[in-house]
């Protein structure tokens, strides 16, 4: 019995155990099932997206519709969804069958994707100095102008304001100024093909990143053309199947006055006058009249700005494509500035190694009253009144020493057809591309670029009969100006690019490109228009001269061919190396130094991603970089070689002409390229969990061979001639930083990011034998930029001893500047002050730079962009000898200043009617120049977000609406302090003065365009 309950437990432990089996296969069987579903993102499905059955190698991707099907996968598995630009999805599966995905952008990696020139390259692993910015990023300043976004935004990346003219564009320099006389101004490429437009030709909501190269090993790539650093514009593009999507951008604004310019009112003319004592009232000043001459000019004005796109694709191709709309109004009469632009990006895939497409970027821009100035609103006298008894306008006011026409917005505005200047331009640049997977050689491509351009600019001026003058038969004059310039441009690529291994990943470029570039331009004026309908169209009409000045046409034909090769390779995300050989040939230079090649090389490493630095938790990254290159500019005059010829006129009678010929500049066989070389090293690190990033660089570039228009003596009977002379040197720092402060789930965020740089310029030679050249304020040892006058210490004072040694005729309560000579042995100085006298006064800034932040709480957010620079010399015509608006002896209308008196004897301004030279105080150029320093909030924005359920009834993806005030107000500035303007210059050394007493490459402030404050409205809508 014993034994049969035995073997009958036997029995029941192995009936157990085959059940068992059994029903763990059953179980196997029942987990293997299908799974099918669709990956979309916020916009439409998703094709293209991977599939994988986690810890194995199998996997699909979804079809056109973003729909799949994995099959014989376990039911408690996981799939992992992933997607270039997306974050990456684990899902469980929990024996679902239909399984739908929503992919959500992944950010941080879209950022991490940087535009490094014919390619990209992830940030981890560039080891050039490049700087990147969104498009996102650059709308959070709305801005009819790319430059105006982009200012302080950059390390290394200086804007200058040229003009607060509508749509005028910004002087752009990347680390400093190298060239005397030759192109300070960097490359743009626009979708990878070198642009011949401006940056005032792009639309800002087209763009969807900028990237900017700064050292020779990063700008080497583009040769001689990227020798002052290259802006790389990459534009909105579509999607491979991707649904139509539509977007509206738009903003509307009212722009007011900053800062009036600080003019003395009536009153206080009135003492200046009684003061100085030199003028008594003119016919039409009235001691008892205080007229404000800039409010009968200035107006409020409007901004408007409309942009509608659309973008989507096919499952072989993508398009994009948009319309924008810009009107930039001053608050001076009749100025504006005007742009209507389509682009388009169109690529296709045919078949399987071939794709084709094309971008193209056109713009029509109307520049209206840009001539009008505001110095003789400036300079009218705030005692005379511009209406007669019966309240009409006066045609002209007799001042005490002069007559001036009457300039109000009503006197401009009536003019109708008797005054009009208008600057039409018109541009097309397009880039058609074809690209090749070679079959067989995984990672070999073969791609063309051909990139047609074409811009036209037509401008016309028309100035009636007495328009503008005091007297009434002032003949009526116009003129015309014509230029139109062709370029293409034509490259060959061959790419290869493979990873072997998983460890090591290599990238090589080939490139053969040619370049040729084509302009003329004419311009004609006229006197005695017959009649006011006429203005600028028909000067054949003319009853008076007609002026055709061969100064003012011009053509030129000049062409550029380049080789290059480039290769990068890393290992395993540690060590990276890239290496750059150019070659370019220029029409441009001389025969036999046509030719220059260069090479470029810089080398990384991730020390971040060493065994040794997995335990530092509060260090997410950090590498170190380093790099060496060398680049050329070729930017002077085609033709430099060869010198140039001038006409003189003779006249032998009164009917006998003749035309002789005579060398104004001389030729020189020997012309080549001007070439710099730049060390470049840098860290870029991430901290406690990328909340905080940033990048710390310090750069050397020596420039040589500097391209120099040499002036010859009068004696020569030639003006220059263009050589290879001097050298150059730039050096500084650069730090960026970018911070996530909060990041709370519960809808708060704050981010903030700061940049700070500095730069050291240099002239290191001139001329052999030269140390300086003081018509051009050059100076060995100095800086590029500088000027050359006079140290003001103060005034002079009763009690101050030697005012009739160092200042012979002078008095007390003038400006009395440094003397620099010898004293005697009594400490008596032994001479008079003297243009000895003079020192070289540095007018750059010791350092500069931008900061911005963030703050989201749920739908609601807000920005703020902001600015600073400290030190430097801001350079102010108002205040100076050479804008005749500080003449302080109650001629005109005079810059409100505090001014010496017996009575006020600590005042910073001289004495009315003391010592003179010409018009102005002696040494009056002095009072012109202030510290530079500003720190300027230049955008605030608070904006909603309305949520997508509640939008998406109404059939609209995303939604908001923002308000914005740009310009908004000034801190710490000496400048803003003394005249309540903004502190940025406005002009050109040579413009909006009375007379020319500054070299044109200094920026100054002028009697240009008032700065505005402007308030807007905007709405992003995408549907």
């Amino acid at each position: 019995m014993k034994e049969v309950l035995l073997l009958k437990g036997k029995r029941s432990w192995k009936s157990l155990l085959l059940i068992l089996t059994v029903m763990m296969t059953c179980a196997a069987t029942a987990q293997n099932i299908t799974v099918s579903g669709t990956v979309t993102d916020e916009v439409g499905p998703l094709p293209g997206v991977t599939v994988l059955l986690q810890g194995t190698s199998r996997g699909v991707t979804t079809d056109f519709d973003g729909e799949y099907v994995i099959e014989d996968v376990p039911s408690n598995g996981v799939l992992v969804y992933s997607y270039v630009g997306f974050a990456t999805q684990m899902v469980n599966i929990n024996g679902r069958n239909e399984i739908d995905i929503v992919l959500q952008e992944d950010t941080e990696a879209l950022e991490e994707v940087v535009v490094i020139g014919y390619g990209t390259q992830r940030r981890e692993a560039v080891t050039g100095s490049v700087s990147s910015i969104g498009g996102e990023e650059l709308r959070d300043i709305p801005s009819a102008n790319i430059s105006e976004a982009l200012q302080g935004r950059l390390p290394g990346v200086e804007l200058a304001q040229t003009s607060s003219q509508p749509g005028a564009p910004q002087q752009i320099r990347i680390r400093g100024t190298r060239s005397l006389t030759a192109s300070n101004d960097p490359l743009i490429v626009l979708n990878g093909v070198p642009f011949a437009g401006s940056l005032n030709d792009i639309n800002p909501n087209d763009i969807q990143s900028m990237d900017i190269l700064k050292d020779a090993s990063a700008t080497a790539i583009y040769g001689s053309r990227g020798a002052n650093g290259v802006v790389i514009i990459t534009t909105n593009t579509g999607r491979q199947g991707q649904a139509a999507q539509f977007s509206y951008d738009a903003f509307y604004g009212v722009k007011t006055v900053f800062g009036e310019y600080p003019m003395m009112s009536g009153p206080e003319l009135v003492a200046l006058r009684e003061a100085a004592n030199q003028y008594e009232n003119g016919a039409d000043e009235m001691d008892d009249v205080n007229t404000d001459w800039q409010d009968l000019m200035y107006e409020n004005s409007l901004i408007t700005n409309h942009n509608l796109g659309v973008s989507g694709g096919t499952e072989s191709g993508s398009y994009n494509a948009s319309l924008g709309y810009t009107k930039d109004a001053a608050v001076l009469p009749e100025q504006y500035f005007e742009r209507i632009s389509f682009n388009g990006t169109l690529s296709q895939e045919i078949g399987d190694y071939i794709k084709v497409g094309f971008s193209t970027n056109n713009n029509y821009s109307v520049r209206n009253g840009m001539n009008l100035g505001i110095y003789d609103v400036l300079a009218a006298s705030p005692i005379a009144s511009p209406y007669n008894e019966d309240g009409s306008l006066k045609r002209v006011i007799s001042l005490a020493a002069d007559d001036m026409w009457v300039r109000t917005r009503k006197s401009i505005e009536n003019l109708g057809d008797s005054w009009i200047d208008q600057s039409r331009e018109f541009g097309t640049f397009n880039n058609f591309f074809g690209e090749l997977e070679i079959p067989g050689v995984e990672g070999l491509k073969y791609r063309i670029n051909l990139g047609l351009n074409y811009r036209s600019t037509h401008g016309g001026s028309y100035t009636g009969e007495g328009v503008f003058s005091v007297s009434e038969s002032t003949l009526s004059n116009a003129s015309i100006n014509n230029s139109i310039t062709t370029r293409y441009l034509v490259e060959n690529l061959v790419t290869y690019d493979r990873t072997f291994n998983d460890s090591h990943r290599i990238n090589v470029v080939g490139l053969y490109s040619t370049e040729e570039t084509k302009f003329n331009s004419s311009s004609i004026a006229a006197l005695g228009i017959p009649t006011d309908q006429f203005q600028f169209y028909n000067l054949g009409q003319a009853t008076d001269e007609i002026i055709i000045d061969p100064a003012n046409q011009g053509y030129y034909r000049s062409g550029l061919m380049s080789y290059m090769g480039r290769i990068m390779y890393e290992y395993e995300n540690k060590y990276m190396l890239s290496a750059t050989l150019r070659s370019d040939g220029s029409s441009r230079l001389a025969e036999g130094h046509k030719w220059h090649t260069y090479p470029a090389v810089s080398v990384g490493w991730n020390l971040g991603n060493e065994a040794f630095m997995e335990n530092v938790e509060w260090m997410n990254s950090l590498k170190i970089r380093a790099g060496y290159g060398e680049t050329s500019n070729q930017a002077v005059d085609p033709y430099s070689t060869l010198g140039l010829l001038a006409t003189r006129p003779y006249n032998f009678g009164p009917d006998n002409y003749a035309v002789g010929y005579y060398v104004s500049q001389l030729p020189n066989p020997e012309l080549g390229w001007e070439y710099s070389t730049t060390y470049n090293f840098g860290v870029d690190f991430s901290l406690l969990n990328y909340r905080l990033t940033g990048t710390a660089e310090y750069y050397i570039t020596n420039t040589n061979d500097i391209l120099y228009n040499v002036v010859l003596p009068g004696t020569s009977g030639v003006g220059s001639y263009t050589a290879n002379i001097g050298e150059t040197q730039n050096k500084g720092f650069e730090l960026s930083l970018n911070g996530v402060i909060f990041d709370n789930p519960d809808g708060f965020s704050w981010e903030a990011g700061l940049n700070l740089y500095s730069n050291e310029n240099e002239l290191v030679a001139l001329a052999s034998g030269t140390s300086q050249d003081v018509s051009n304020n050059w100076f060995e040892g100095h800086p590029i930029n500088v000027i050359y006058d006079y140290e003001r210490i103060g005034l002079w004072q009763e009690d101050d001893p030697y005012l009739d040694i160092l200042e012979p005729g002078g008095n007390v309560g003038m400006i009395k500047v440094r003397y620099t000579g010898e004293y005697d042995a009594n400490g008596v100085p032994v001479r008079q002050i003297g243009p000895d006298d003079r020192k070289v006064i540095d007018v750059n800034p010791d350092f500069q730079g931008g900061f911005n932040t963030r703050l989201a709480y749920k739908n609601f957010d807000f920005t703020a962009v902001g600015a600073f620079q400290s030190g430097g010399v801001l350079i102010s015509t108002l205040y100076g000898s050479s804008g005749y608006l500080n003449m302080l002896n109650g001629r005109r209308g005079n810059v409100d200043v505090d001014y010496w008196t017996p009575e006020n004897t600590g005042a910073r301004y001289p004495k009315p009617g003391g010592v003179t030279s010409g018009d102005n105080p002696k040494y009056g150029s002095t009072l012109g120049y202030f510290d530079a320093s500003y720190l300027k909030i230049r955008t605030l924005t608070l904006g909603y977000n309305f949520d997508k359920e509640t939008i998406g009834d109404l059939g609209f993806k995303d939604l908001r609406l923002y308000g914005t005030v740009q310009n908004a107000f000034v801190l710490f500035s000496p400048y803003y302090d003394e005249s309540g303007m903004d502190p940025v210059t406005n002009s050109y050394g040579d413009q909006n003065s009375a007379v020319a007493g500054y070299p044109s490459r200094l920026l100054t402030i002028g009697t240009n365009t008032p700065a505005t404050r402007n308030y807007l409205l905007g709405v992003n809508l995408t549907f």
